[in-house]
């Protein structure tokens, strides 16, 4: 799996112009599923995001997680992360896991999250989402579980 991170002041997502996820500080990601992951990624995936600090304490340290904050997350489907782009001119998606693959470990990595007692918004797997953010920082970190 391959997460990128954004920290964010707010950011959403809208499908045919209505919202249909939203938060103010936080997380934005956007997550690729490979096609051979498991649910031991999406578990490695929860456990270093739930408790990464990349919010600044009273002395501008990144110390800070995103419960001491009272961040949220918006989680965003995103099967391009897994793009291959050595040959040719238009990338090749077939690393990234078909969706009787993905989708239940999409859901399964934000329930995850919520377990972790985090405030999880998504956009809706498989759709023309438009998403829009305000990167904090800007700070973005990018997880792989195949480099782990």
């Amino acid at each position: 799996m391959r997460a990128v991170i954004q920290r964010v002041s707010q950011a959403e997502v809208a499908i045919d112009g209505e919202t249909v996820g939203k938060i103010g500080k936080g997380f934005m990601i956007l997550l690729g599923v490979h096609q051979e992951d498991t649910k031991e990624d999406a578990d490695y995936l929860v456990r270093k995001i739930s408790t990464l600090r990349v919010f600044e304490d009273d002395e501008g340290k990144m110390n800070l997680g995103l419960k001491d904050v009272g961040g949220s997350i918006l989680s965003i489907s995103q099967f391009t992360l897994h793009a291959d782009t050595k040959k040719g001119k238009r990338p090749s998606f077939v690393k990234a896991a078909r969706p009787e693959t993905a989708i239940p470990l999409y859901e399964y990595f934000n329930e995850g999250l919520r377990n972790a007692d985090l405030t999880v918004e998504t956009g809706k797997f498989g759709a023309d989402m438009a998403v829009s953010l305000i990167n904090d920082g800007p700070v973005t970190i990018l997880f792989d579980t195949r480099d782990k």
